[in-house]
């Protein structure tokens, strides 16, 4: 049975939003009517359209395989790369696969030892010191959400971890009784009402208050909501008009800030939910805001600006002007000097409120760089022995450590295959986890560059988080999941 343009539609959008581009889905969503098919979200596995594609590739590839009377395939199978199928025709493959098979055998005519493959060649150290999988034993599964769990994060303060998912909740688990043997619990934050009468919304994003008895979450019905640690709604924030993509409580814990797809950002009374002031400079959805302290921060769009604002000022402190695409996040470093900035134009900056151009320009990705952080050392952080550093993860499939100071990469981690959506500094600063869409979690070392620690899990992950104490690190997977890794 052919496919219908509703359901080609339908596969694109989960497509979107399974990879992140929560602005590009909505936008097609939107004007696909995806809204009106009758396909519901949990009918379509995640990565059917990844799956479906990789299908049909290795298709014409067994395809171009075939001899000439389509009976088998004469000599050993030829691989060819997914660009190649996807840019020429069946007969160029044809050719390419022939031509393959006749370089191989004069190869082998001319030199024959030196097509007999070797026992392990130059990959013997790196297995002797592989790294050290995480036995199932230590890893706690949390089951409970009904769709893709895109964020979580721990409780500065206590054993709690939150999450928010495709499947209009967000939840709080209890981890406290794991360490004697017992069970997780938890509880269930609704964010659809009663008499709502479109589709319950993603929950896009969620933060602690530093305290620890506040949770913020952001969604794409264009609601704040702020709860109790215990899960008690204490208030609904409603002044956007667009889903919101990102939240950050400021250290204080008094004031909220949000950004959304109306253009603008909120800077909102944590306790009473008021609005204190809205800032609308941005042209195109707001994508990222973070604080640089308890009253000034920094926002960026898909309009490919950064503006830096403080409370009480109707016009920006500053403007950042240089990224040539989309600015997916923004990042201050811990003592708030330093702006870290990361685009669908491959490239990551480090700005300073003292020049209008980057202080360093960070060119080395081949792809969007979807996520950065920086590193909790350096002067001035709890672990000034260890240099500033500041880590981008890629849809190249790769992660890069900087030296935050001189912009110089410090190391490539490539040990990923698809894309890598989140990475995590340990509280030290010593290791760093990142979660990709290939099911894997690795543990770097930051000093090294080596992979020390791996985990497998049965889901792309959109987001890794570490506990206040290092011993334990949460992943959330599109498969519904919520893992907590035991590391002691």
């Amino acid at each position: 049975m052919a496919l219908t343009s509703d359901d080609v539609n339908f596969l694109v959008y989960r497509y979107l939003q399974e990879s992140g581009f929560s602005h590009s889905s909505f936008v097609f969503g939107y004007e696909a009517f995806v809204h009106r098919t009758n396909i519901g979200a949990n009918q379509v596995p995640p990565g059917a359209l990844v799956s479906f594609l990789q299908r049909g590739i290795q298709y014409v590839e067994m395809q171009s395989n075939l001899n000439e009377e389509a009976s088998g395939i004469d000599g050993e199978y030829t691989m060819l790369s997914a660009r190649e199928i996807i840019t020429k025709p069946v007969e160029d493959l044809k050719r390419s696969v022939h031509a393959k098979k006749e370089e191989v055998a004069e190869r082998q005519r001319s030199h024959p030892q030196s097509s007999r493959p070797q026992a392990n060649g130059g990959d013997t150290a790196m297995a002797d010191a592989g790294p050290l999988e995480i036995p199932a034993s230590k890893v706690n599964m949390l089951e409970g959400h009904g769709n893709e769990v895109f964020i979580c994060a721990w409780s500065p303060t206590a054993p709690l971890l939150a999450s928010g998912s495709g499947d209009s909740t967000a939840r709080i688990w209890d981890l406290s009784q794991l360490a004697e043997g017992g069970q997780a619990t938890s509880i269930s934050l609704p964010h659809s009402s009663p008499d709502d009468k479109e589709k319950p919304k993603d929950v896009t994003t969620l933060d602690w208050s530093g305290n620890g008895q506040l949770l913020a979450t952001g969604s794409y019905d264009g609601l704040a909501r702020v709860w109790s640690k215990e899960g008690e709604l204490k208030n609904t924030l409603n002044n956007h008009r667009g889903p919101i993509f990102s939240l950050k409580w400021n250290k204080k814990g008094d004031l909220l800030l949000s950004g959304s797809v109306d253009k603008t950002a909120i800077v909102w009374d944590g306790r009473t939910g008021e609005v204190k002031q809205q800032f609308e400079f941005h042209t195109a959805p707001t994508l990222d805001v973070d604080w640089k302290n308890n009253t000034s921060f920094a926002t960026c769009s898909t309009d490919k600006m950064i503006h830096v604002c403080k409370l009480g000022e109707t016009q920006p402190l500053k403007t950042f002007e240089g990224h040539k695409d989309e600015v997916n996040a923004i990042k201050w470093d811990p003592t708030g000097k330093l702006l870290a900035s990361c685009s669908d134009d491959h490239t990551a900056k480090i700005w300073s409120l003292s020049q209008s151009t980057p202080l360093h320009d960070l060119t080395a990705h081949t792809k969007e760089i979807y996520t950065i952080k920086w590193s909790p050392t350096g002067p001035g952080t709890d672990n000034p022995h260890l240099p500033l550093m500041l880590v981008s993860a890629s849809f190249d499939t790769s992660i890069r450590l900087w030296n935050g100071e001189t912009g110089e990469c410090l190391h490539h981690l490539t040990q990923h295959t698809q894309p890598v959506y989140s990475v995590a500094f340990s509280p030290t600063g010593e290791l760093l986890a990142s979660g990709s869409f290939d099911k894997n979690l690795h543990m770097w070392s930051v000093t090294s560059g080596k992979l020390v620690r791996t985990y497998k899990g049965a889901g792309g992950i959109f987001e890794v988080c570490w506990a206040k104490d290092g011993d334990r690190v949460a992943a959330c997977f599109s498969n519904r999941v919520v893992s907590v890794l035991d590391l002691r």
